[in-house]
């Protein structure tokens, strides 16, 4: 153990005596109270006006008023933690599934019975054991022999062997040695009547938890056991989840992170990532100048009071990179489980315990998290919400959230399902609530104002379809199949984005050229392979579709994705441009309300995407009725619920050739 070194008397010496008890009541871990004590003596020998007295003295401030030792207990209530999901959200499944199973295996851990093993040769002192420890809560097993013993640790798992030293053939030793090649965590306690130091030594260095002497009291046995347990129990306590929340705006991710804070009754941290450039934000600052700081972690974590917060890391996928350092290789140590248990901050430049905190992340798209660091969170999509999705959420929440805020608590508007249902598709088609909880708001505002202008109107306040229209205006045109008619060399795809799914048009025209490709569209650089390789593909199949062979030569290709102004990329639209293509050199009209996605490669097969629940969803909102996609993305759709597939004919394709004819119109 660290000696505390005796400090200096000094004249005035209340100040430094006033650190010493903070350090002292503050029971820092050994390492921390370490350097406390060093820089109390470093504090002594300082004339209290010279800058480096302030910087100690704050250094030493902050040390103490740390959360070494404050833990929060958990509510471990797995239906109370249920009913507190489902009020705060609706619909999102397989997040909540995610957080119930987190508390379903830490009820499971910390109910766990401990399992003891008591061996020894005499009869009394093993029923003696056996009773304390069974009204102690533990599931005891006796052994008579150490042979006996021996035979128990192969068969089951043992948490704590209490074994005498001296037995007939097997003795204590022999048990000890046997556990601890068995399973070098599991605790050993020797007691004997005929203790002696050398004996007790080599118990020691075989790795005995303790050693014990006869007669034992039956509360130093009880203690003994107790704190070996203690140890057991900090190793079997689940390292807190970093989850990773990715979706479009608007889906809920922070407000899910205050859900599982008050489930667990932990306090709840919220630190913006968007635009952190400076790796000292994460890491602190040394103390090597006036003004030095902790990073935000240990900032936050002291804000909270508590070890074991929830911390929320918002838009983690918007951290910067310059000349001043890489945030997110700063996070690699703050969010992997391994390490975080001694964090070491530049400021404190002592380890402090992040393992008990569980870490969320959230992010639009993870395409732009370095791969490291995404290698340590646990992904869990939200692709956005249903229609029907939609309807609850307003009718639960937003309607009365926006009511209240507005003023008209006392003249509760009525919104009728086809107000809200015209909201949903006219005026606020996303993948979020945003716009719909800011079109509702609209609403509510103009009501307000509309009730203060006719102050003597009474009555009910009644929105239906023709109020919204009335109130916000004709419905916003948005790309969908309603207009329009099958044509030749525009084919219907569907994409992923950050803000959900969305239909695409692929045009594609021919003139009479140099054999050139020319791509608009704002089109990335996957997307414009992809053009290229659609194109390579179909100039081998010349004989195929009876292309005449000087075609190409004689003609340039000119492949536009409309909307230039919108940045697109991707590897999954290789299979819309070749049927564009196809449809453009055959003449035959494509099918506009049927969508296809799929990446192609040179030998004609079609590979798996990402992102199929939001591109379902988007041909469902607008009104496709065939969705083709590749054979290997079969499995993702069962676990899309019934709403999004209905009223939708999915087909899997292996090849672009299983699927020409049932896009293209037979002139």
């Amino acid at each position: 153990m660290f000696k505390k070194p005796p400090l200096q008397k000094l004249d005035a010496p209340s100040e430094i005596e006033g650190f010493r008890q903070a350090v002292l009541n503050a029971q820092l871990p050994e390492k921390a109270e370490k350097i406390a004590f060093k820089e109390l003596a470093r504090l002594a020998k300082m004339s209290p006006a010279s800058p480096e007295y302030t910087i100690a003295a704050n250094y030493l401030d902050y040390l103490v008023s740390l959360p070494w030792n404050s833990l929060t207990a958990d509510n471990l209530d797995i239906q109370r933690a249920t009913a507190v999901l489902d009020e705060a959200h609706f619909g999102l499944k397989q997040v909540k599934d995610r957080i119930l199973e987190h508390l379903a295996v830490r009820i499971l851990k910390l109910s766990r019975k401990y399992h003891i093993l008591v061996v020894d040769d005499e009869k009394m002192t093993r029923m003696n054991l056996e009773h304390v420890f069974t009204k102690d809560g533990y599931r005891v097993t006796t052994a008579a022999t150490g042979a006996e013993a021996i035979a128990i640790l192969d068969r089951r798992p043992v948490d704590v062997v209490v074994t005498d030293l001296k037995m007939e053939q097997v003795d204590g030793m022999s048990v000890l040695t046997h556990a601890k090649a068995k399973d070098p965590g599991i605790a050993v306690i020797i007691i004997t009547g005929y203790a002696t130091i050398p004996a007790a030594i080599e118990a020691m260095q075989k790795g005995s938890h303790h050693f014990l002497a006869k007669p034992f009291k039956l509360d130093e046995i009880r203690a003994t056991t107790a704190r070996a347990l203690a140890r057991k129990r900090e190793q079997l306590e689940s390292r807190g989840p970093i989850l990773c929340f990715t979706g479009p705006p608007g889906t809920g991710k922070t407000s899910l992170g205050q859900a599982i804070a008050r489930c667990l009754e932990r306090n709840f941290i919220r630190m913006s990532m968007a635009g952190m450039k400076d790796e000292a934000e994460i890491r602190g600052h040394r103390r090597s100048y006036m003004g030095a700081l902790p990073g935000r972690i240990i900032q936050e974590i002291r804000r909270a009071g508590t070890r074991n917060p929830v911390f929320m890391l918002d838009e983690i996928d918007k951290i910067g990179q310059e000349f001043k350092g890489d945030p997110a290789a700063a996070l690699l140590e703050v969010l992997d489980p391994e390490q975080n248990a001694a964090f070491v901050d530049h400021y404190l430049d002592a380890p402090f315990d992040l393992s008990k905190v569980m870490f969320i992340a959230t992010a639009n798209t993870t395409d732009s998290i370095p791969g490291p660091l995404l290698d340590r969170l646990e992904l869990i999509r939200l692709a956005g919400y249903t229609d029907s999705e939609k309807e609850e959420i307003a009718r639960r929440h937003i309607i009365p959230r926006e009511v209240r805020e507005s003023g008209l608590s006392e003249q509760m508007p009525e919104f009728t399902p086809e107000a809200i249902r015209s909201l949903i598709k006219n005026y606020t088609r996303e993948a979020g609530l945003r716009s719909l909880q800011r079109a509702v708001a609209a609403i509510c505002r103009k009501k307000a104002r509309e009730r203060l202008i006719h102050a003597n109107a009474a009555g009910p306040i009644r929105i239906t379809a023709d109020t919204v229209g009335s109130l916000l205006g004709p419905a916003r045109p948005h790309p969908d199949l309603s207009t329009g008619r099958d044509q030749v060399g525009i084919t219907t795809g569907l994409a992923w984005t950050e803000a959900g799914g969305e239909i695409m048009f692929i045009e594609a025209t021919k003139m009479r050229g140099r054999n050139r490709l020319i791509l608009t569209g704002s089109l990335g650089n996957v997307m414009k392979e992809s053009a290229q390789a659609a194109l390579s593909y179909i100039r081998s199949q010349t004989r195929r579709l009876g292309i005449p062979e000087d075609f190409f030569e004689s003609h340039d290709i000119h492949i536009h994705v409309p909307a230039g102004a919108t940045p697109k990329d991707g590897p999954s639209a290789g299979l819309t441009i070749a049927v564009a293509l196809i449809s453009l050199i055959l003449d035959r009209p494509a099918r506009r309300e049927m969508a296809l996605t799929g990446e192609l490669t040179l030998s004609g097969r079609i590979l798996p995407i990402g992102g199929v629940k939001e591109k379902l969803m988007a041909a469902h909102r607008s009104g496709v009725t065939t969705v083709v996609l590749p054979a290997q993305n079969r499995p993702d759709l069962a676990q899309l619920p019934e709403e999004i597939l209905k009223g939708l004919d999915i087909l899997f394709v292996q090849e672009l050739w299983d699927i020409t004819d049932r896009v293209l119109v037979t002139p």
